[in-house]
C-alpha cells in the first residue's frame, strides 16, 4: 500500500534488531509506525539495526523482512543496514572528538562498580551503570576500550514533547552520565547510530515502543552535538509477558505465525487492541484491516487535517 501523497515531508521508520524473529511485541511497533506514516500520507521506511554483530543472528534480518511482508508491512524504499554504514559512524565520532565532545574511556565494569561503590552508589537507573566520569581527564596509562560522550560539555537537561506521553524532562549528565558512543568490543553502540542513521534516512517521525523513551534524551542531545534535526517522537504502550515484564525475545517471546492467513489477522487484530484502537472487524485479510485502521490511528494521534 503506498503512500497516498506524493512529495510528503513526512518520513517514519521501523528499525528491528536482528537478535530474534518479530514477535507480538514487536509487531505493535511496527504497525503504529506504519499506521502513522499512512495517516501523515507520508514515506514508511524499514532499517534493520544490525550494528550490534555479537548478538545479532546471520539471515535473521532478511526473515524479519519476509515477516513483515506477510503482514503487508512493506518500505517504501530499500532497507538499510546499519553493517554497512560503519564508515558514516566513524565520521560522526570524530566529528564529536573534534568538538572535544567525545573521549577514550579505559573502565572495564568491574571498576566503574568500584568506583560507584567508593561514592555510595550502584546500579542505581534501570540497572544501569551511571558512569562516574573516571577517563575524563585522561586515561593514566589504561588502555582505550570505549568511546564515550563527554555530557559535561552540554546542558545536561533535556526538555522533549512525546505526541502519546506529553512533556518529559531529563538531565542526562545526572540520570546517564558520560553514556557510550562505541563499545569495548567494537560494535557502534545504539545511540550514536539510530542518531546518524535517522537524520541519513530523512526521519521526521519516530515512533517506537515506550521502553526506548528513556533513550530519547541522549538522541537529542547527540542531535544537537552533530548539528542534526530532532524528529517528532511517539512513544506507544508495551505489550507486557505474563510476569508483567515487557514482552521480549530474552523472556522467550513466540515468534509470530505467518505461515497462516488466519494466524497473520489474529496477530494483527491483537496488534490493534495493544494500540488502543476500536476493534477491526472479524474476517478481513490483512490488507483490508490495515487500511481500516489508518483512520482510527488518525483520530488519535493525527487529528489535524
Amino acid at each position: 500500500m503506498p503512500a497516498s501523497r506524493a512529495g510528503t515531508s513526512y518520513v517514519g521508520r521501523f528499525a528491528p534488531s536482528p537478535t530474534g524473529l518479530l514477535h507480538a511485541g514487536s509487531l505493535v511497533a511496527a504497525l503504529a509506525s506504519w499506521l502513522d506514516a499512512r495517516a501523515h500520507g507520508g514515506r514508511w521506511l524499514v532499517r534493520i539495526e544490525d550494528a550490534d554483530t555479537e548478538r545479532c543472528q546471520p539471515g535473521l534480518g532478511e526473515q524479519i523482512l519476509a515477516q513483515l511482508a506477510a503482514f503487508g508491512l512493506r518500505p517504501d524504499e530499500e532497507p538499510i543496514w546499519q553493517t554497512q554504514r560503519s564508515a558514516r559512524y566513524e565520521q560522526a565520532l570524530q566529528q564529536l572528538v573534534a568538538q572535544g565532545l567525545a573521549y577514550p574511556c579505559g573502565c572495564t565494569r568491574r571498576e566503574i562498580d568500584e568506583a560507584l561503590a567508593a561514592q555510595g552508589l550502584g546500579h542505581t537507573r534501570h540497572g544501569e551503570r551511571v558512569y562516574p566520569g573516571t577517563c575524563r581527564n585522561g586515561l593514566h596509562g589504561k588502555r582505550a576500550r570505549a568511546w564515550r560522550f563527554a555530557t559535561w560539555q552540554r546542558p545536561g537537561r533535556i526538555d522533549w514533547h512525546d505526541r502519546r506521553l506529553g512533556e518529559q524532562v531529563q538531565d542526562v549528565a545526572q540520570a546517564v552520565g558520560d553514556f557510550v558512543l562505541r563499545r569495548a568490543d567494537g560494535p557502534w553502540a545504539y545511540q550514536l547510530a539510530v542518531v546518524v542513521d535517522d537524520a541519513d534516512q530523512g526521519i521526521t517521525h519516530v515512533v517506537r515502543g515506550e521502553d526506548l523513551a528513556d533513550n530519547t534524551p541522549r538522541q537529542i542531545l547527540l542531535q544537537r552535538a552533530l548539528g542534526l534535526p530532532t524528529p517528532q517522537y511517539l512513544h506507544t504502550p508495551l505489550v507486557l509477558a505474563a510476569d508483567g515484564q515487557k514482552l521480549s525475545k530474552q523472556n522467550g517471546a513466540q515468534a509470530l505465525d505467518t505461515q497462516s492467513s488466519a494466524g497473520i489477522v489474529a496477530a494483527l487484530q491483537a496488534a490493534v487492541h495493544a494500540l488502543g484502537l476500536p476493534a477491526p472487524p472479524a474476517g478481513n485479510s490483512p490488507q483490508d484491516l490495515l487500511a481500516g485502521c489508518i483512520g482510527a490511528w488518525a483520530a488519535l494521534y493525527n487529528p489535524a487535517p
